[in-house]
């Protein structure tokens, strides 16, 4: 058996800062649009159809990238299944990075009519296409370099950028309305955190040159075990790992946009009358809730396993929902404030060990192909248009009884199918170990497999190597 390559302390720290410097970017620019788009983008790009139309549409742009994700994760998967996990990180980095700045840059319809919208709409497709494979290469770069007993302190290093990201974004964007006046904010100053986003590209892109490549991937490479078509190996004999992984974060990606996605920033401004810059605020310190959850989460998965964790965070959520909207239509700051510091603790338990549990869920070979789509296809399904369904959903019932009853219903299935997933925390992940994981053959030393875990149904047609 081939002895795994170390990785020393020092170089764990450089790619914990560059797998969270990526994410931070990637959600920066995510928590930015939302909120434009609660704010201006409707009036600014979306003119003529007017009013609530315009702000639905303006919600479905954010939706539109995440279409695109799916096709990004083949690209980038194949890649960083063949070529390396840190090639795909550089590209993608620079791609998210363009298509933030540009929109601070496009005019509005005033200006050049239909093409503004159209280029609004193009700048998106390729932020989607791009974060389709910047997730996976993050997570799997930080997970690949951890100690087993580590994997999910380490790992939850890409997902503090979420709300890291989200607090950038809302501290920027709530110093602006504070500093400006409402015309100011909509004529031109929701375009200075876009172009804000050209400085964070620069120290990612520094920090990202100078980490290692992942030593799981170098070992597969000394021993020629290189898929050449690792989206076909995936479906092919391990449907049901990328079901599972899919569904695991349906939920978590539903629940997260509920908060983030601008529904609950437009909900309250628009609805219940409260000031743009108190939410924001509000939001921002949510923010910081959600960065501590996340990193404390990550932490008890590597003693508790990964299964369990996750377990805790959907019932706390399934048990909250309704209670935590109906403070939130108080239209009152505290209680708003309350539901949503609990709403983003809760958030941030299923949000640390997801890239530890992807990364065990999927063999080597195939890992960074199965972690890309499961999670695109998640995001699909779970959030990529939740504020626009949440937004209908008001309009139609009047109330927020059916947005929980809906994100219920999208937690509920997650929990299901977190319960069918083997907790293997702590496995091997080197490819000598993880070839157990192939379909039809024993677990590796190791996993942790609660009684009452069961897969999915796998149907094998060809070898598998790991």
């Amino acid at each position: 058996m081939t002895t795994p390559p170390t990785t020393t302390a020092a170089e764990r720290r450089k790619v914990a800062a560059a797998t969270m410097i990526g994410t931070t970017v990637e959600w920066y620019d995510f928590f930015i649009y939302s909120n434009a788009a609660a704010l201006v983008l409707g009036p600014a790009f979306f003119k003529p159809v007017g009013g609530t139309l315009a702000t639905l549409i303006s919600y479905a742009t954010v939706g539109i990238s995440f279409l695109f994700r799916p096709l990004g994760a083949v690209v980038m998967g194949r890649i960083g299944d063949r070529h390396g996990r840190r090639i795909v990180l550089l590209v993608t980095l620079l791609l998210m990075g363009l298509g933030t700045t540009l929109v601070g840059l496009l005019p509005t319809y005033d200006s050049i009519g239909l093409w503004a919208p159209i280029l609004l709409m193009f700048l998106r497709i390729v932020r989607g296409f791009s974060a389709g494979g910047e997730w996976g290469g993050a997570a799997l770069l930080a997970v690949e370099h951890a100690p087993n007993k580590k994997r999910g302190f380490f790992g939850a290093f890409p997902q503090l950028g979420v709300p890291a990201g989200m607090l950038l974004a809302s501290g920027a964007t709530s110093l602006l309305t504070w500093k400006l006046t409402d015309g100011q904010f909509t004529s031109w100053g929701w375009r200075v955190p876009f172009l804000l986003s050209f400085v964070l590209i620069i120290i990612g892109h520094v920090i990202r040159q100078k980490v290692a490549e992942s030593p799981v991937f170098e070992q597969i490479q000394e021993a020629k075990e290189s898929e050449s078509a690792p989206l076909t190996t995936l479906f092919r004999e391990y449907p049901g790992k990328a079901i599972q992984a899919t569904l695991v974060f349906m939920g978590n990606n539903c629940a997260g946009y509920m908060l983030t996605g601008g529904f609950v920033l437009g909900y309250a401004t628009n609805k219940l009358g409260l000031h743009t810059s108190t939410m924001l605020d509000i939001i921002t310190v949510g923010s910081a809730v959600w960065l501590v959850s996340s990193w404390a989460s990550g932490w008890i998965s590597d003693y508790i396993g990964r299964r369990r964790t996750f377990v805790i965070g959907w019932v706390l959520m399934l048990a909250l929902i309704y209670p935590l909207f109906l403070l939130i239509d108080t239209a009152r700051v505290g209680p708003v404030f309350l539901s949503l510091i609990v709403f983003a603790a809760i958030e941030g338990i299923t949000a640390g060990p997801l890239p530890a549990l992807y990364a065990e869920i999927f063999p080597a070979r195939i890992r960074f192909s199965g972690s890309s789509i499961s999670y695109a296809m998640g995001a699909v399904l779970g959030g990529a248009f939740a504020p626009t369904i949440a937004e209908t959903l008001v309009g139609h019932f009047g109330s927020t009884v059916a947005v929980s009853t809906y994100l219920f219903v999208v937690v509920a299935i997650s929990l299901i199918a977190t319960l069918t997933v083997k907790d293997r925390t702590g496995c091997d992940l080197m490819p000598e170990h993880t070839a157990g994981e192939r379909p039809g053959t024993t677990a590796a030393p190791g996993a942790r497999t609660p009684a009452f875990a069961v897969d999915l149904p796998i149907v094998s047609t060809g070898k598998g190597r790991a």
